[in-house]
């Protein structure tokens, strides 16, 4: 079967599969793709094709490949948008894997064996990305070339003979291999079982390639081919060629974002698609906060509006309207609501539930010196509003006080969403460069400003930026920080002790906030989890250093002692001998 989405400027692919069981009477092989309809859909998550080749020796391995391909092409669809395919397929794999090994001990007595090889290809927007287990294979043709993308999976024993090391299946863990590769039109792949490609040699692949016929033509002449050229195994292969990648002009992408005017300055008093404007919460350059309240249902909200500055700045109508996409895509009592909205706009902003509370500056400001539980039960909060984001592969890339709000209750939110890195979008053709460091310098990894993304190491670093702020009230590195634009300033920086400014915090407690801190990720914790263990455990090894820095001070005093003795008796007989 062959299918194509012939669209302009949007990602096209033609593909053709053949899957047979060729002399023997059982096909154990399973191969299959899928072209969404829904043309959004094929923007965030693109065309998934995968093939599978059950292992025959394992008695089960035709339900194995089947499983494991109708399930990856399938949750990769009902995965979320803002994972990547990278992140969606390894996790798809790796449950799949599992299940297929509890399937395989789950009755000992069948001795039964659910494994089979795997490979895979997500085309979207202007990457191809491929997955791999075992030694089914996949190729890539370009320019009369071809060249083999995957590495079987095999150790060789001699006499020609060898044994698969990897298999979906074959282990409760497994390891897949993963690839990506900048795609181009008339870009041309083959995915195949070894009842293919261990019977059709290279230059055989390559003259079918060349072929004008259609996908699934090329699909059924290979598999024809090795048949004839006494295939002792089932045959399957999956023929997919790129007809045109994700493009878009400059014009086309601003016209599409700006399909919505701006909202004027509103007042109290006003109205504008079903709310009533309450009163202005904050304003600044950039965008405007008003407490509004849904003439329908009374409840009260936050309207936020983008700046009548930017009307001609399409980057920042991008990151606008990306700020409402994210927040829909995010569920945590510990980060602000944004509400789907079900009536139509007339013109851009977006509203979020109303928090009736005040910034985590402010509080700092009011709450100088917090008890420690007290203060660490809000630092749990704000962590846990970030596993949020991180489970999503969101990055915040602008955690502040500024941006975290806290009520009469000690409950936090996490609001504003403009600075967010979301992995699943970045892999997403875009005409558009958003220049300059995102976040505040002050809270920032230092990293973002060296043209570095740190991933979940950069909201670490903010978190424990903030954590410093809030036992101290002061910041790790002083104000110096925002001064910093290069590497060499970042290495004249020094941590300040946080019992410098807050004699009661203990010295485990200031040695964990010093490495969430670090310049350099290396040094930084890998993970929040780690960091609040630390936070909330005395980490022995920052015991030890204690130890040895109150023995080594001791040393230092005893010398002192018998130093201040002699130059006391020196002076003793001094004083003896003149008299």
């Amino acid at each position: 079967m062959s299918q194509s989405k012939p669209q302009s400027s949007v990602l096209e692919v033609a593909v053709g599969c053949s899957s047979r069981a060729g002399i023997k009477t059982i096909n154990e092989d399973s191969a299959s793709f899928s072209i969404p309809e829904q043309q959004s859909m094929v923007i965030n998550k693109g065309i998934c094709c995968a093939l599978a080749d059950g292992v025959s020796t394992a008695e089960a391995g035709k339900q194995a490949s089947e499983l494991a391909v109708s399930r990856f092409i399938d949750d990769y669809f009902l995965s979320p948008e803002t994972w990547s395919v990278a992140h969606s397929g390894e996790k798809l794999l790796s449950a799949i894997n599992l299940s297929l090994f509890k399937k395989s001990h789950e009755f000992a007595s069948e001795e039964k064996g659910y494994l089979c090889t795997f490979v895979a290809m997500v085309f979207k927007s202007q990457t191809a990305h491929f997955f791999h287990v075992g030694d089914s294979r996949i190729y890539h043709f370009r320019n009369n070339k071809l060249k083999q993308l995957t590495r079987d999976h095999c150790a060789f024993v001699g006499e020609g003979k060898s044994y698969l090391t990897r298999a979906l299946g074959m282990d409760n863990n497994i390891h897949v291999d993963y690839g990506k590769l900048a795609v181009e039109p008339g870009d041309r792949f083959l995915l195949s079982s070894d009842g293919l490609h261990d019977f059709v040699d290279e230059a055989q692949l390559i003259e079918a390639l060349q072929s004008e016929d259609d996908e699934q033509t090329i699909a059924t002449k290979l598999a024809d081919l090795a048949l004839d050229q006494q295939s002792d195994d089932n045959i399957s292969c999956i023929v997919a060629t790129v007809a045109s990648i994700a493009h878009e002009s400059l014009d086309d992408f601003n016209t599409k974002l700006t399909r919505l005017p701006f909202p004027p300055d509103l007042a109290p008093g006003m109205k504008l698609d079903g709310y009533l404007i309450e009163k202005e919460l904050f304003a600044s350059s950039r965008s405007q906060l008003y407490l509004v309240s849904d003439i329908e249902s009374g409840e009260k909200l936050v309207m936020k509006t983008p700046s009548l500055n930017f009307q001609q700045d399409t980057s920042y109508i991008d990151r606008f309207i990306q700020e409402e996409w994210i927040g829909k895509r995010l569920s945590s009592d510990k980060i602000v609501r944004v509400i789907k909205q079900s009536r139509p706009r007339t013109c851009l902003y977006y509203v979020m539930e109303y928090v009736d509370g005040i910034g985590l500056d402010k509080w700092i400001e009011q709450n100088p010196f917090p008890a420690p539980k007290q203060a660490i039960a809000i630092i749990k909060q704000i962590a846990a509003g970030l596993e949020a984001f991180h489970e999503k592969e969101t990055i915040h890339q602008d955690l502040k006080p500024g941006n975290i709000l806290i009520n009469e209750q000690q409950d936090v939110k996490i609001v504003d969403f403009g600075s967010t890195f979301v992995a699943g979008t970045a892999e997403l053709y875009s005409p558009l460069v958003h220049e300059g460091a995102l976040g505040t310098a002050t809270y920032s990894d230092p990293q973002y400003l060296l043209g570095k993304n740190t991933g979940i190491q950069g909201d670490l670093y903010a978190l424990a930026t903030i954590t410093y702020e809030v036992f101290t009230s002061k910041l790790p590195y002083g104000e110096g920080v925002e001064e910093c634009q290069t590497a060499f300033d970042y290495d004249r920086l020094r941590y300040v002790s946080a019992t410098y400014h807050n004699p009661i915090i203990p010295i485990w407690f200031d040695r964990a906030l010093e490495k969430g801190v670090q310049i350099q990720p290396e040094k930084r914790y890998l993970t929040l989890d780690q960091f609040l263990s630390d936070l909330t455990n005395p980490n022995p090894l920052f015991l030890h250093d204690v130890i040895e820095t109150k023995e080594e001070q001791s040393r230092v005093f005893f010398w002192m002692i018998l130093s201040g003795f002699w130059v006391a008796m020196l002076i003793l007989v001094f004083f003896l001998f003149k008299s």
